[in-house]
């Protein structure tokens, strides 16, 4: 059954929430030791990247002054905990790295809204429920496998930010609550996104560094996306059946489901409609094989997304008036969303100040050392967890981390694949619950959810996720040559 153990929290919103790890990590550079690793530029795949050099840490003397305290104050050679205005600054800092993950997501909301004009999500969604009117649970295995392919495969995560309203739809059209519809779209993407198999954000990315093959131990990462997957279908599907039939059981039963940022609008499905999602759908396929082999990045995404909205509205034959006002429409549904990403950002940027993120690296690292194989190994996983509430970046947490972990692996007789497989779960699984997850922080912003009640919800399944990992990473220390 659902946790009770987090039915009496009541957390604030996400903006007040977030600012508020920013002032934590802010106070604790005033307490942990500073120090930095040097760092180098390296080519991982097609991207350049830059990564820490291992070995290279070193302890770096604090600065304190009463004017540090307001503004930053520099010293030669030392570190400076952060100020006041660091602190006041770190927010729109934040916003100023991820931009192109901002506009990304103001970009796809903006499309998303063009398709919603036209009327396609509509009568695709209604074809869907017409369809499996009487078969909500394999609608929902179908869905569920297709996200979850997608993250696991193609690193998808903030891009179905926009659809949280979509998945509401079913949801509420099947007979089911709030809580099963975001859940269909988040648990769904984020267990594929841990469960990772080629995921270029996190397995290739982490892969490169570690300088283990490309693309190796793809079947024993097949196997245990296909165990984790089952692992959160049979909940989601428990949870289902429960909300259904009484819906007293339901954790959003006070809710009375309208939902925002999706047009109540019943439109027969015609040809016009397939052949957008056709287009549409062999456009985005192009945009991941450019990804993949052309070394396209958010910008070349982004404009592969806006040509999705021209095709659309061409199809359509919507004026330019029309299309500029939906696609204006569908990105003021996405400001929370987008906002949420800078205020995320905000606590890495502070931690960078004070020059503590490194330390926690170092310090967390050293203390594997010495443990057995397969104890440092679930050390390994637990470390990787616990960083992703500072780095919840995929790709940034293998920069920062893999450089350090793969040579203490081999210090340890760890074998590497081993390590990228404990970077991969750990990085992945908690964001399903950490506040500092861009992704789940903006889908439930989009859902109307908070986070207490999201806690209450997916407690059991995280716990089964994490087991899971667990367990495969003794598999993979074993088989050694499964990774």
């Amino acid at each position: 059954m659902e946790s009770k153990r987090f039915s009496g929290i009541r957390l604030p919103h996400v903006f007040v929430l977030l600012t508020g790890i920013i002032l934590a990590a802010s106070v604790l550079s005033y307490i942990l030791p500073s120090g930095q690793f040097k760092r180098e530029s390296r080519t991982v795949g097609t991207v350049p990247r830059t990564v820490v050099i291992p070995g290279s840490y070193t302890q770096v003397d604090k600065h304190f002054s009463l004017e540090g305290i307001f503004i930053p104050t520099r010293e030669e050679g030392k570190a400076s905990p952060v100020s006041l205005l660091q602190f006041l600054s770190a927010i729109p800092r934040g916003m100023e790295k991820t931009a192109d993950i901002i506009f990304l997501i103001f970009l796809i909301g903006g499309v998303f809204g063009i398709l919603q004009k036209t009327g396609t999500i509509t009568a695709v969604l209604h074809a869907l429920i017409q369809r499996f009117s009487a078969s909500g649970p394999l609608l929902t295995v179908l869905l569920m496998v297709g996200i979850g392919v997608a993250g696991s495969t193609l690193g998808m995560g903030e891009e179905f930010i926009p659809l949280v309203p979509v998945f509401l739809y079913v949801s509420r059209e099947l007979g089911y609550d709030r809580m099963f519809g975001l859940a269909l779209i988040i648990l769904s993407a984020d267990v594929g996104f841990a469960a990772a198999t080629t995921n270029p954000f996190t397995v290739q990315v982490a892969q490169g560094i570690a300088e283990v093959p490309i693309g190796s131990g793809l079947g024993f990462r097949s196997v245990f996306f296909a165990v984790c997957m089952a692992i959160a279908i049979g909940y989601l599907l428990w949870y289902g059946a429960r909300v259904r039939r009484p819906p007293s059981s339901s954790l959003t039963q006070e809710d009375r489901f309208t939902i925002r940022g999706l047009e109540e609008i019943h439109t027969s499905l015609r040809p016009r409609h397939l052949w957008t999602v056709l287009l549409c759908a062999l456009l985005f396929g192009a945009i991941i094989w450019a990804m993949q082999t052309q070394g396209w990045w958010l910008a070349e995404m982004s404009a592969g997304f806006l040509a999705m909205g021209i095709i659309a509205a061409l199809m359509a034959r919507l004026s330019l008036s029309e299309t500029a006002k939906a696609f204006v429409k569908g990105s003021e549904e996405m400001v929370v969303a987008a906002m949420v990403v800078g205020f995320a950002k905000g606590i890495q940027v502070v931690m960078e100040d004070g020059l503590i993120l490194d330390t926690l690296i170092h310090y967390a690292a050293s203390s594997l050392q010495g443990w057995p194989p397969v104890v440092a190994a679930e050390g390994m996983f637990a470390f990787q967890s616990c960083l992703n509430f500072f780095i919840p970046s995929g790709s940034g947490q293998a920069a920062a981390t893999m450089p350090v972990m793969t040579p203490l692996a081999d210090l340890l007789g760890i074998p590497r694949s081993v390590a990228v497989f404990a970077f991969t779960c750990g990085d992945g699984f908690t964001n399903l619950v950490v506040p500092t997850s861009v992704t789940l922080m903006a889908m439930l912003a989009m859902a109307d959810i908070s986070y207490g009640k999201w806690l209450r919800f997916v407690a059991p399944v995280f716990g089964a996720l994490v087991g899971a990992s667990a367990i495969f990473l003794v598999a993979a220390m074993w088989l050694e040559g499964a990774l």
